[in-house]
C-alpha cells in the first residue's frame, strides 16, 4: 500500500495530558508525526489541533476513528489539500552583513516576509505561507548562513462555510 501524507484536524478539551494521549496512539500504532500545531480556537475551553502523518489512507481511517474514542476528543476529520487552505509560519535567523544586508531583503521582499529584527549579524525573517514557499525561501537565505529555524508547521482549514469540527452543542 502506498503510503501519503493527511492532515487531520482535531477539536479537544484544553486539559493536561490531551496531546500525550493522541501523541501515544500515533506512537503505537508506529507513526511518525510530521508535525503538529495546537492553540486555542473559537470554542472557549477547546482546543485545536491540527496533525501531519505519512501512511496509507486505510490506517490512518483507522487511527482517525481511535483518536474520536479518545475521552478528551470531541472530533476528529481529515482535511483533504484540495478542499483546505494550508498555512505554516517560519522565523528564520539569517547571518547578514554591510554587504549582504540590502541583498537579503529584496529576497525576503519578494516572498512577501517580513524582518522582524536586525542586529549587527543576522536578521531575523517571519515568513508565512505553503510549505513550498517557506522551503523556497530558505534554500535562498542558506547562501547567507542560516544561525536558526523555527517553523510552526502546518495549520489547516476546511475552505467555504462549513465547519466541520463544530459540536452539535455549539452549531
Amino acid at each position: 500500500m502506498a503510503t501519503t501524507q493527511h492532515t487531520l484536524v482535531a477539536l479537544v478539551e484544553d486539559k493536561p495530558g490531551v496531546l500525550n494521549r493522541m501523541a501515544s496512539l500515533f506512537r503505537r500504532r508506529g507513526f511518525n508525526i510530521d508535525s503538529i500545531a495546537v492553540g486555542h480556537c473559537e470554542v472557549p475551553h477547546l482546543s485545536r489541533m491540527t496533525i501531519v502523518v505519512n501512511g496509507s489512507t486505510t490506517v490512518v481511517e483507522q487511527v482517525r476513528k481511535q483518536l474520536d474514542k479518545i475521552i478528551d476528543v470531541i472530533r476528529v476529520s481529515e482535511i483533504n489539500a484540495e478542499d483546505a487552505v494550508n498555512r505554516e509560519l517560519a522565523l528564520i535567523k539569517v547571518k547578514a552583513n554591510s554587504t549582504t544586508r540590502s541583498e537579503i531583503m529584496q529576497i525576503v521582499d519578494i516572498f512577501r516576509a517580513n524582518i522582524i529584527d536586525v542586529s549587527a549579524d543576522s536578521l531575523t525573517v517571519e515568513v508565512t505561507g505553503d510549505e513550498d514557499k517557506i522551503d523556497s525561501l530558505y534554500d535562498l537565505l542558506r547562501a547567507f548562513g542560516i544561525k536558526e529555524l523555527a517553523r510552526t508547521g502546518r495549520l489547516a482549514m476546511a475552505r467555504g462555510g462549513s465547519n466541520s469540527l463544530r459540536p452539535e452543542k455549539e452549531s
